[in-house]
């Protein structure tokens, strides 16, 4: 089964999350890029992440390649902000909602504080599904390494295999 991972990552924890995935599920990354990058640092990183996401804005993407025909199974994973997934998320699901019907979708979300649970239940709204093959949420992992974290990513894994 072809597996793809579809991410956005702003300080580079969700990106280390994908890494580990993709060299336990031999997947493709899929990371998208915002054509103009959020503030990353200080007031003005939670002060207009935290509105965009909120305001359930769109930015646009750099050009990245993804035909969801080429995969079985797509895992999307992106950082929390205000208790809601990160804005090129919702980009990237309102251009490939259709084609992301009747995949077998997993997702996992990367957060400093809470609200991931609300975040993944938003997603699963916006993709219009019933339910993931598997959630995994973890806090902050490439900041604040954690061995229970390798464990963590092994189980998800094991679960997107067995869908």
């Amino acid at each position: 089964m072809k597996t793809a991972v579809v991410y956005y990552s702003m300080c580079g924890n969700t990106a280390y999350v994908a890494s580990e995935i993709q060299k336990q599920l031999d997947a493709e990354l899929i990371e998208l890029v915002p054509v103009k990058a959020f503030p990353d640092k200080g007031f003005k990183k939670f002060f207009w992440g935290g509105k965009s996401a909120v305001m359930a804005q769109k930015p646009k993407l750099n050009p990245y390649v993804f035909n969801a025909d080429e995969y079985d199974r797509i895992i999307i994973g992106f950082p929390v902000w205000a208790s809601r997934i990160a804005p090129p998320l919702r980009t990237f699901v309102t251009d490939n909602g259709e084609a992301l019907a009747g995949k077998s979708i997993a997702a996992f979300a990367c957060q400093a504080g809470s609200g991931a649970e609300k975040a993944l239940d938003a997603l699963k709204a916006l993709l219009g599904i019933e339910k993931y093959s598997a959630t995994m949420i973890l806090i902050d992992p490439k900041e604040k390494p954690d061995t229970k974290n390798v464990a963590i990513i092994e189980e998800f894994c094991s679960k997107v295999k067995e869908k």
